[in-house]
C-alpha cells in the first residue's frame, strides 16, 4: 500500500510566519492554486482512501488534492496541528529569539521544548499520530493500495516520528514539509519503506 502524506496548501499566517496551531487559518490564494495544479497532477492517480485534519486549511487542501476522483475525504480529530495555546498568532522568528520561551528549542532541541500556556506537548502530539497510524492506516493494508493524508507541519513529523521509530530528539529530521509537498511511503507487512520526503506534484515552472 502507498501512503501519500500532503502538508497543506500555504495560508497568510504562513507567509507572514505567524504560529498557526489550532487556529483555524483557511488557504491563501496561491495555496489553492498549487493543490489545485498538484490535484490536476494526480487524475490519473487513484486513492482508496483520505484522511484530513478537520482545520480548514487542511480539508480545502484534500479536496482540491482529491480533484475529481470520486473518494471520500474522512476528517480525524488526531490529524488536527499542535496546539501552541497562548504562542498562536504570534511571530514565530520573534518567539525563537525570546531567551525567555523554551520555544527558542523548538525545532534545534525539540525534547526540551515545553509547551506555553494552554498549549499541546510534542509527547502529546506524537501519541496522538502514533493512535491514528495504529488504528487506522495499517489495518488498511489488505485492503487499500493508495492512502491520502492531509495534515499539517507539526503533524506530519509525528507521523514520521513514528514511520522512523525516532525519540523526540530526531523530531524535525528532513527539516520542516514545504507546503504541498508530499511524503511518499509504502506499507508492506507492517513495515514501512519510505520513498520520498520531498515530492511535489505541481509544475513549479508553472507558479510565481
Amino acid at each position: 500500500m502507498e501512503i501519500y502524506i500532503v502538508r497543506h496548501g500555504e495560508t497568510e499566517w504562513n507567509k507572514y510566519k505567524l504560529l498557526q496551531g489550532s487556529t483555524d487559518i483557511p488557504l491563501s490564494d496561491n495555496g489553492r492554486l498549487l493543490a489545485r495544479l498538484s490535484g490536476e497532477a494526480l487524475a490519473n492517480t487513484p486513492f482508496d482512501r483520505i484522511y484530513s485534519s478537520p482545520l480548514s486549511r487542511a480539508y480545502e487542501t484534500a479536496c482540491l488534492f482529491r480533484g475529481k476522483q470520486k473518494v471520500e475525504i474522512i476528517t480525524d480529530d488526531r490529524l488536527r496541528e499542535l496546539c501552541f495555546g497562548d504562542f498562536e498568532g504570534q511571530n514565530m522568528s520573534e518567539l525563537l529569539a525570546n531567551q525567555d520561551y523554551t520555544f527558542r528549542y523548538f525545532f534545534k532541541q525539540p525534547h526540551l521544548y515545553e509547551a506555553p500556556a494552554n498549549g499541546e506537548s510534542l509527547e502529546h502530539l506524537c501519541q496522538r499520530a502514533a493512535s491514528f497510524m495504529e488504528e487506522i492506516i495499517l489495518p488498511l493494508e489488505s485492503s487499500c493500495n493508495r492512502v491520502m493524508i492531509v495534515a499539517h507541519g507539526a503533524m506530519n513529523k509525528a507521523l514520521m516520528t513514528y514511520v522512523k521509530k525516532h525519540d523526540l530528539s530526531q523530531f524535525w529530521t528532513g527539516g520542516l514539509q514545504k507546503n504541498c509537498n508530499v511524503i511518499i511511503l509504502k506499507l508492506e507487512n507492517r513495515k514501512f519503506e519510505i520513498i520520498d520526503e520531498t515530492h511535489i506534484f505541481y509544475n513549479e515552472d508553472a507558479v510565481e
